[in-house]
């Protein structure tokens, strides 16, 4: 209606109101309006362009924001001015467009703009450059709000806390006072590093301010007062707002049940209702963790059914596995089933959920059911992992779990602390403390605490436990020969490590990377390397291949499992070799030609 009297006024051709209704536009989210109107003016100024490089950021299009910048620099003659310098680095994504936008800063003379600098402090706070920002900063003639806010914000979201209340206090110091935005950015950090006082004075200088009102500040105050379990001086912030919003409502919510007092935090859940504000999607996931923890199934059910009535699962998929994860731990989980089933997408979240529920609640054999459903669905994740893994522990089923743990050192996942965890206690569970030891050290051996793989072993040799040595053998001449690793008393030793140097070369050549994940010593890269290639298996594959006919087959008998790094050179050996290697290992046969291992790179 507005654009339809701008045209019949006569005022369709106006520079002002056509760059007008590109903002109108934008306002009402509609940019491809805005984009449409802006290719119409016939006579583009530097306000218009500044319009649609700001239409662009209102509406989230980042990309052709800064397009579009690169556009009207490049082709319209003009010369931006600093209103044109805000919003594009606001939108920039990229640090390579971020640096290019700072150089035609310079370039233009605009470094010395307060508003167009403290737009670069927060764009390099964004890309954690805290040093480029912090130069700028300091660097600055005159700093106003904005810059002293850009900088103390930029330390605040990257976890500085200690240089954002330098910063702090040397605004302060030059009499420059706080304002909404700073005690927002600052009470998180009062939580951080657990300075009750100094959030108290910030409250208190609020009040006299006249800020305590101010709806951001409120609820920054309520999240601080809750992460320090001050529910008293919480509960008087809310109390003393004049408007609340679903933020406000989730805060309050939020600290009780953090503060272990779910009865409370379900009964402000139905005060914010009694008010008229209406629950989001994070009140929601709230609530059902408050649920769950009341153990309450008749408030669980009437939280489902108003998810139901709103078409949240329908629209959210994490409305969805709230609920799911709610009837789980309520020990219903054929309703967590249900719920599950009727979810339109599914994330991998869901599928965890639904796993974990199975398994906290002893169904070992469902939850191994639905991690084969989720292989065929979607790839799993850690988390994944850490459910399913005491699943296979609850039971007993080593040897589906040792075809997990194959899964996982495909992906280097056992190595990670929590997976790793959750293999170690799998394999205690099911008796296997051997290899639960040698998990253990190998997870230490790659965090680098060599102390922790000592003090593994020492508790194993404690315990009498020992690990299994390694040997392969390999049939020649009639006869049988083994090779335990690290063997250097075979008649042929010499001979078969120069082939295996050797072959070294040549698979480096054709990209082998050796994986010295697998090394269990505190050693150099090169004896690592050498550890690697005295493993058994190599040393019966060099031995196999000085001792037998180019080309002819090679078969090796493993009374362990293959390492992932010997699986990987035994394929370039396949390739370079031009033979067939079979190696029986303690899971299976393994089938190498060509570079290729008739596993898949699954065992």
């Amino acid at each position: 209606l507005l654009h339809a009297l701008v045209v019949v006024a006569g005022k369709a051709r106006s520079i002002f109101f056509s760059a007008k209704l590109v903002n109108v536009y934008a306002y009402l989210g509609d940019v491809s309006f805005s984009r449409r109107t802006f290719d119409q003016i016939p006579n583009k100024d530097v306000y218009t362009w500044n319009s649609m490089v700001s239409a662009y950021v209102r509406t989230g299009h980042f990309r052709e924001a800064v397009d579009c910048f690169y556009q009207f620099f490049l082709t319209s003659g003009l010369q931006p001015d600093f209103y044109t310098f805000a919003p594009v680095l606001k939108a920039c994504k990229n640090p390579l467009d971020g640096m290019r936008i700072h150089c035609l800063v310079l370039k233009l003379g605009f470094e010395w703009d307060v508003f167009v600098t403290a737009s670069l402090v927060h764009m390099y706070t964004r890309f954690r450059a805290l040093g480029n920002a912090r130069k700028l900063f300091d660097d600055m003639p005159v700093r106003d709000m904005g810059s002293w806010n850009a900088m103390i914000s930029g330390y605040c979201q990257n976890s500085n806390a200690a240089e954002a209340l330098d910063v702090l206090n040397e605004m302060r110091s030059e009499g420059v006072l706080m304002d909404p935005v700073t005690i927002v950015s600052i009470l998180p950090i009062c939580a951080q590093l657990d300075d009750i006082l100094n959030g108290m004075s910030i409250h208190v200088y609020s009040i006299k301010r006249g800020l305590e009102y101010d709806l951001f500040v409120s609820n920054a105050l309520i999240n601080m007062y809750a992460k320090f379990g001050e529910l008293a001086n919480a509960r008087k912030v809310l109390d003393n707002m004049v408007v609340r919003d679903v933020v406000s409502w989730n805060s309050i919510i939020a600290a009780y049940e953090q503060n272990d007092d779910p009865n409370r935090a379900l009964a402000f859940f139905y005060d914010m209702q009694l008010t008229g504000i209406s629950p989001d999607y994070l009140t929601l996931v709230s609530v059902t963790s408050i649920v769950a923890q009341l153990g309450d199934s008749w408030n669980g059910k009437s939280v489902h059914g108003f998810v139901m009535r709103r078409g949240w699962i329908l629209k959210d998929v994490i409305s969805g596995n709230s609920v799911v994860d709610m009837y789980s731990k309520l020990g219903d989980m054929s309703s967590a089933r249900a719920v599950f089933e009727s979810l339109p997408v599914k994330d991998v979240v869901s599928w965890n959920t639904l796993i974990t529920g199975y398994t906290q609640n002893g169904l070992a054999s469902e939850a191994i059911e639905v991690f084969g459903m989720m292989q065929k669905e979607i790839a799993p994740n850690q988390a994944t992992w850490v459910s399913i893994l005491p699943a296979y522990s609850n039971i007993g089923a080593l040897r589906q779990g040792m075809r997990v743990h194959g899964l996982l050192v495909k992906s280097s996942l056992y190595l990670d602390i929590f997976v790793g965890t959750c293999l170690i206690d799998m394999y205690g569970k099911c008796g296997k403390l051997d290899d639960a030891m040698s998990l253990m050290s190998n997870i230490y051996v790659n965090i680098g605490k060599w102390e922790g793989v000592d003090k593994v072993r020492t508790l194993a040799r404690d315990m009498g436990l020992r690990k299994t040595p390694g040997w392969s053998s390999i049939e020649a001449n009639n006869k049988v020969h083994v090779f335990y690793t690290g063997n250097q008393s075979h008649l042929k030793c010499e001979e078969i490590y120069k082939e295996l140097r050797n072959l070294n070369a040549k698979m480096k050549f054709l990209g082998y990377v050796p994986d010295y994940s697998f090394v269990l010593q505190d050693v150099e890269e090169d004896e690592k390397e050498h550890i690697l290639m005295s493993h058994s298996e190599r040393l019966a594959i060099a031995f196999g291949i000085i001792s037998t006919p180019p080309k002819t087959p090679i078969r090796i008998f493993k009374n362990l499992s293959v390492c992932g790094d010997c699986h990987n050179a035994t394929k370039y050996i396949s390739s370079i070799t031009e033979r067939e290697i079979i190696v029986r290992d303690s899971n299976r046969f393994h089938h190498f030609k060509d570079g290729v291992c008739s596993c898949g790179d699954y065992w």
